[in-house]
């Protein structure tokens, strides 16, 4: 019967497995949910992200349709542009998928063959030693060869390799946990079923569906604008239970009826149709910590937007075109829209802004984030004050020289178009200076303390942290963390130019040469950042400082925004009192700026007193010691009524992080430092560790005193929970429970890709 079905769903382009979901029995759901709960355990952990291995992603059922493919999503030699091949856009059917070269892990014949069954049962035959080191054989690094084997390439794989069974380097499940999912697989291995939409969210679904499609040239391009900026945000509305996700899409057919997908490489392509519908999605995923940027969308929200973009009095005469020169420059596309509106809509959910160029589609980053340093924190402009980047004329005669790479897709690399970007940068720096100068010279305040951004008064996203994972990175509300090397100060031109560069125009599966310029672009960005920083300081210490942060760089890196235009020489309108002005600066900002003080973060509030003086000698204690920790470390405390979850950061030192390669010889060890935070940080923790309440001093003292690799080795041995401990899982599913209890909206599953071995 089974295979009667299959071959239905192949003749007519269906998913089997979402086929059978619907013929599941009442007999069938317990295991049919009991085995998702373990798909999202045991698996979505290492199978969420592009770089799912074999992409096989597993955070949608969708995705278990789709299969597998021995393709590359990451790609550093690529020349040109690389097949599409997103999960929900680039194929709906399974024999689509099939056509783009993946290939089914279930065998509806004879599942016993199916490669997700051999997996299993392959884990269950060779299980990993539970103590010890791996055997050898095992590669976690990012780039390593994968194998990824058919189901008639499966015995040959099986001998060369026994020990690679599912999950890959982690302890295989239980007998219980391998005969649900066995069975589970006998039955089609169906989809959950979906929980229907309630009556509240189905109404402000379609009270924002009709929002987003007014009929006057105003509210289309609001509706243009949003979409460009909430393509990548996990939408969702009030209701009485669990968030259900949406996305904003493209659509050739009207609200109201099936979404008819326009599915294009970036969001500001041209649609190619004469009309159509902007729509909101139901996403049946679950939530990966990487990629989840919850955005509500409530009536408070609506009417936040009415007042920005339609109340407001502008003319709209004419609609933009998608022309790439004008669609992919903002001030060009969204001219018409005033530059308060576009900017108050950005800080609205700043956080959010930030994070769609950290949790976007870039899930291994180490040359995209290479640009930025481990630590630092970030202010805005009060949007109502003057500033060169809020003056709609100086925008509208800078556009040319604000455009952003947005390489052709199959473009070959060329280097030589890098030059017209750091020209235009140079133009744009003397024009932005000159306008500076002309508003000081007319007293105008644009550099006292009203101008950053306060919050008005109840606002948490005013003030954010930044840290860097090496390859991965995380953005949090607040300053966490002990005074940064450096901190940025965003305007909206900036801010603007971070998510067209980063978001909008970055394509993961683009050539080196897109890619390459990205980050080139990105060193522009971050310098225009810490400039605006440095001018709220004295002006006699803006060089030491920028050269401090520079050791070792090229005299155009340091020279860029400082020139001779003599702004750099303007003195600030805030008086300071001690010979720290960055210290003193930035501790003022904390206790000024809504929600800076970060107290969800601070151990203070939850940890023991011994607690807390083991967790400020780790984070006093600076020193080539930390550069033995790992970037992210997650943190169990037990004690007699105590079960808590904190996180270690490593902040690497560098000389100076404007130069693209060789970024090891760069590195300081001797000015590493560790931040320690209540909760969670990070996506990709790189190592678990268990530590008894009445041991957290001595833990920080055994990591003050490692010197060696083996020094490390100990402390792993003592507290660490190694890859094939018998308890990793239980620890995982702890962690993932409290990481919901510390944020039921934004918790996603973490992914343990960057686990270490050792």
């Amino acid at each position: 019967m089974r295979s009667i079905f299959y071959r239905f769903a192949v003749i007519f382009g269906l998913s089997y497995p979402l086929l059978m979901a619907g013929m599941a029995s009442a007999d069938d759901s317990a295991i049919t949910v009991e085995a998702n709960k373990l798909l999202e355990q045991r698996c979505m952990v290492c199978h969420g992200c592009y770089d799912a291995p074999c992409q096989l992603k597993l955070e949608a059922h969708d995705g278990l349709a789709r299969g597998a493919s021995k393709k590359l999503v990451y790609n550093s030699s690529r020349l040109r542009s690389g097949q599409l091949t997103r999960l929900f856009d680039d194929g709906f059917t399974e024999r689509q998928w099939r056509d783009k070269g993946f290939y089914s892990v279930l065998d509806p014949n004879n599942t016993e063959l199916g490669v997700m069954h051999r997996l299993l049962t392959l884990k269950q035959a060779n299980p990993l030693p539970p103590r010890g080191a791996l055997p050898d054989g095992f590669d976690f690094s990012l780039y390593r060869d994968q194998q990824c084997p058919k189901q008639d390439e499966f015995d040959k794989f099986e001998k060369g390799y026994p020990l690679w069974g599912m999950p890959y380097g982690l302890p295989g499940l239980t007998p219980d946990q391998h005969q649900t999912m066995v069975s589970w697989i006998e039955q089609g291995a169906p989809a959950v079923t979906e929980t229907p939409l309630s009556a509240s969210t189905q109404q402000a679904h379609r009270r924002w569906e009709a929002f987003l499609n007014g009929t006057g040239n105003k509210q289309k391009l609001m509706s243009r604008y949003l979409f460009e900026h909430l393509f990548v945000a996990a939408l969702y509305f009030e209701n009485d239970g669990a968030p259900v996700w949406f996305r904003m899409v493209r659509s050739h057919t009207k609200p109201g009826s099936e979404i008819g997908l326009i599915a294009t490489r970036r969001p500001y392509d041209d649609p190619q149709t004469g009309e159509f519908y902007y729509r909101l999605q139901r996403m049946p995923v679950t939530a990966l910590s990487k990629r989840h940027m919850p955005y509500l969308l409530d009536s408070a929200r609506m009417e936040f937007y009415r007042e920005l973009f339609l109340a407001t009095e502008y003319p709209v005469e004419e609609l933009p075109g998608y022309s790439s020169k004008v669609a992919s420059n903002p001030f060009k596309s969204f001219r018409q829209i005033p530059v308060q509106s576009r900017y108050k809509f950005l800080l609205a959910e700043a956080q959010y802004s930030i994070m769609t160029f950290i949790k976007g589609a870039v899930c291994r980053g180490q040359i995209a984030l290479n640009v930025i340093e481990d630590h630092f924190w970030v202010m805005f402009v009060n949007p109502d004050f003057i500033d060169p980047e809020h003056d709609a004329e100086f925008l509208a005669r800078e556009s040319d020289n604000l455009r952003l790479p947005s390489a052709a897709t199959g473009r070959i690399v060329n280097l030589l178009a890098w030059r017209t970007y750091a020209g235009s940068q140079a133009r744009y720096k003397a024009a932005k200076a000159e306008y500076m100068l002309q508003k000081i010279a007319r007293e105008e305040r644009i550099l006292d303390i009203d101008s950053i951004w306060d919050g008005d008064g109840s606002n948490d996203n005013a003030a954010l942290t930044i840290f860097r994972h090496f390859d991965t990175a995380s953005v949090v509300k607040g300053f966490v963390g002990d005074i940064p090397k450096t901190a940025w100060v965003v305007g909206y031109a900036l801010l603007e130019r971070i998510h067209y560069l980063l978001v909008a125009g970055y394509d993961v599966y683009g050539a080196a040469s897109h890619q390459l310029e990205s980050r080139l672009y990105m060193d522009f960005l971050r310098m225009d950042g810490e400039f605006n920083f440095l001018m709220y300081l004295p002006p006699d210490t803006r060089v030491a400082l920028r050269d401090h942060w520079y050791r070792d760089a090229r005299s155009a890196s340091k020279e860029t925004f400082f020139g001779n235009s003599g702004i750099v020489d303007q003195p600030s309108a805030i008086t300071y009192s001690t010979d720290d002005p960055k210290r003193e600066f930035l501790s003022l900002m904390r206790e000024r700026i809504v929600g800076a003080r970060a107290d969800n973060y601070d151990y203070h509030t939850s940890a023991s007193s011994a607690m807390i003086a083991g967790f400020e000698q780790l984070e006093k204690n600076v020193g080539a010691h930390n550069s033995y920790m790992p970037q992210v470390s997650f943190v169990n405390v037990i004690g007699t009524g105590r079960d808590e979850a904190y996180t270690i950061l490593r902040n690497t030192g560098y000389s100076n992080i404007a130069q693209l390669f060789k970024e090891s010889k760069r590195t300081l060890p001797e000015e590493d430092k560790l931040t320690v935070v209540r909760g969670f940080i990070g996506a990709y923790p790189n190592y678990f560790f268990q530590v008894a309440e009445s041991q957290v001093g001595l833990f920080a003292s055994d990591i003050a005193k490692m010197n060696t690799q083996e020094d490390y080795n100990t402390l792993i041995e003592r507290y660490g929970v190694h890859r094939n401990a018998p308890w990793f899982w239980r620890v995982s599913d702890k962690f993932h429970q409290m990481a919901k209890e510390q944020d039921p909206v934004a918790a996603g599953l973490f992914d343990y890709n960057r686990y270490h071995s050792h």
